[in-house]
């Protein structure tokens, strides 16, 4: 019996996907750039400098859960993993289908979780995997072009998934985004990172 239009479809979008998981990670990003060009925010993944410089103030010690938003081809996601101890979880959460997709056949490791979904759902995602709280939530989404409304949700979210003492690590392209996060964490750590394309904001939020 023929298959319908709709399997054919399907089939398509199933073998368009896994050629994307054994791309290359600069193929693969500068792709996803093309296509959601608003939602990917660079056309290139951040600079070591940037990853070094975000991950600095983490007490890696103390950190059990740590969750990423928008992980992209998993430029951070090494790094983490490397500095993690064996008993501690990532939880990387994106919207995209085939970043997720990709993460999952590159990332070998019983730590790690890719997750399909929106950062705004993070509790339920925590909470799913059986966890009440995070330890640092790490974020490179663009805030200034979400959806209204949409960043501000994130960043209520993730206040109330925080453990206290714990942080929410923000990298951007525009200061605005301290305007999401400061409603809801009364210390905000700023700093900068010129060895990057573009140069970054960085910003460290934490919970009482």
């Amino acid at each position: 019996m023929p298959a319908s239009s709709a399997e054919n479809a399907l089939k398509r979008t199933d073998k368009s996907r896994r050629r994307d998981a054994k791309a290359g990670p600069l193929g693969m990003f500068f792709k996803e750039f093309l296509k959601h060009p608003v939602m990917v925010g660079s056309i290139i993944p951040s600079s070591g400098k940037l990853i070094e410089k975000m991950l600095s103030r983490v007490d890696w010690a103390n950190t059990k859960v740590f969750v990423e938003y928008g992980p992209g081809v998993g430029t951070f996601c090494k790094p983490i993993l490397d500095r993690m101890a064996p008993d501690a979880t990532l939880i990387a959460i994106d919207t995209n289908a085939d970043f997720v997709t990709y993460l999952r056949r590159r990332i070998v490791d019983s730590r790690f979780h890719a997750v399909e979904g929106s950062a705004a759902d993070v509790r339920t995602i925590l909470a799913d995997l059986g966890f009440g709280h995070a330890d640092y939530i790490l974020s490179g989404l663009p805030f200034s072009t979400l959806p209204p409304g949409v960043g501000n949700v994130i960043a209520g979210e993730t206040a109330a998934a925080l453990r206290p003492g714990g942080a929410f690590l923000v990298y951007q392209f525009s200061p605005k985004v301290r305007d999401f996060i400061a409603p809801h964490f009364k210390r905000i750590d700023h700093g900068m990172e010129v060895v990057n394309i573009p140069p970054a904001q960085l910003y460290w939020g934490w919970k009482d």
